[in-house]
């Protein structure tokens, strides 16, 4: 990676009648009846505003003929209760981890063309293509959220910010007209299952545990790999009820770049090309992980460097990397003190990471999009 509650009707009665003969005494008449006192039916109460994203919210996309992602698919919908409206199947050409952007443009024209005006973000159930090729490459993720645009990738350059970044929107679709999304990231259906399973038993784990979960900073030795370490201090230097922030700084290279044996993960944040031991430790479920490098979001293979999808091999619960050259430019990398922030008040994980990331357009984010451990 290169650098850079209402009146008895007989006092209505009583004080209708004598209106009728003093008639200063109207006002009191006036506040037993119907129009605008309170005798009349109440109105009803109008329904709490969403605070996250709920399974109503949520489309789910299939590969159409695809085995594999019909399974998932269908898999998914029972576990969350997903409405049947909500299940998108679309023609997605396979045989290659890569989709050029036109062939693209008319996926994305047939999913938008079915989907329920009321879904706010979608989740992909097929494991490739994970990434739009025009002139520059994006995440399919972030391709479908944000449509695909060169002004969102283009290798080592800033690109394009959203709205949503940081946001406390829970309608995002409604709000800026971005519909985050998120792929599974599971190969087989025993994967997608037991990631699901994970998902599902985060719901609100966190909001009453008896004991902290972990967050796992890690400055490593790699300098160029080291761009969110002043947030990682900022992060470790604030009080979190709940969370145990552990930061490890080895940028001296004298002890290790990684973590290994710990219990109670929930969030691990480094950056490495690959990480060797992360499925030694025991994972929280609703855990996020990721390594900040160059192209962890090159599935299946990671162009030579670790998949963001061995993170949830490992027993994390999602996960994030880049799809092309991004340089190490912090805003195209998850901002560990805004996704803490977020799930802790919260979110769900496809909001509390979408919202973390400022410039997300050369990203792909995998995992189980509804895990909410801080649910109430």
């Amino acid at each position: 990676m290169r650098l850079n509650a209402l009146p008895g009707s007989h006092a209505c009665a009583r004080a209708l009648r004598l209106a009728a003969l003093l008639a200063p005494l109207l006002l009191l008449a006036s506040g037993c009846g119907g129009g605008g006192g309170g005798g009349g039916p109440s109105a009803p109460a109008e329904p709490a505003a969403p605070t996250a994203l709920r399974p109503a919210d949520l489309a789910v996309l299939v590969a159409e003929g695809d085995a594999t992602s019909e399974a998932i698919a269908l898999a998914y919908q029972r576990a969350r209760g997903i409405p049947e409206a909500n299940l998108v199947r679309v023609r997605v050409p396979a045989g290659s981890d890569v989709i050029d952007s036109e062939s693209f443009n008319t996926l994305k024209a047939a999913i938008d063309a079915r989907l329920p005006a009321s879904v706010q973000a979608t989740l992909v159930t097929w494991s490739q293509p994970s990434r739009v090729q025009g002139r520059c490459a994006m995440g399919l993720t972030s391709a479908l959220a944000l449509g695909y645009n060169d002004r969102y990738c283009g290798g080592c350059v800033a690109t394009a910010t959203t709205p949503y970044y940081n946001s406390s929107s829970a309608r995002p679709f409604s709000d800026f007209g971005i519909r985050p999304s998120m792929m599974l990231g599971a190969a087989t259906l025993a994967e997608a299952e037991a990631l699901i399973s994970r998902g599902v038993a985060a719901d609100g784990r966190q909001r009453n545990a008896s004991r902290p979960a972990q967050a796992w900073l890690v400055r490593t030795s790699d300098p160029d790999r080291n761009t969110r370490e002043a947030d990682f201090g900022t992060l470790a230097g604030t009080v979190q009820p709940g969370l145990q922030v552990n930061l490890v700084d080895n940028r001296n290279g004298t002890g290790s770049n990684e973590i290994s044996g710990r219990s109670d993960v929930l969030f691990y944040f480094t950056g490495l090309p690959r990480v060797q031991q992360a499925a030694s430790n025991t994972w929280l479920p609703g855990a996020a992980a990721d390594h900040l490098t160059s192209f962890g979001g090159v599935l299946p293979g990671g162009n030579g460097q670790m998949p963001i999808t061995e993170w949830l091999r490992a027993g994390a619960t999602a996960s994030y990397g880049t799809v092309e050259e991004p340089c190490a430019f912090e805003q195209k990398f998850p901002r560990a003190s805004v996704m803490v922030a977020r799930y802790r008040q919260g979110d769900t994980l496809i909001e509390a990471y979408w919202k973390s990331v400022q410039w997300p357009g050369q990203g792909l984010f995998v995992g189980e999009p509804l895990a909410r451990p801080w649910a109430p």
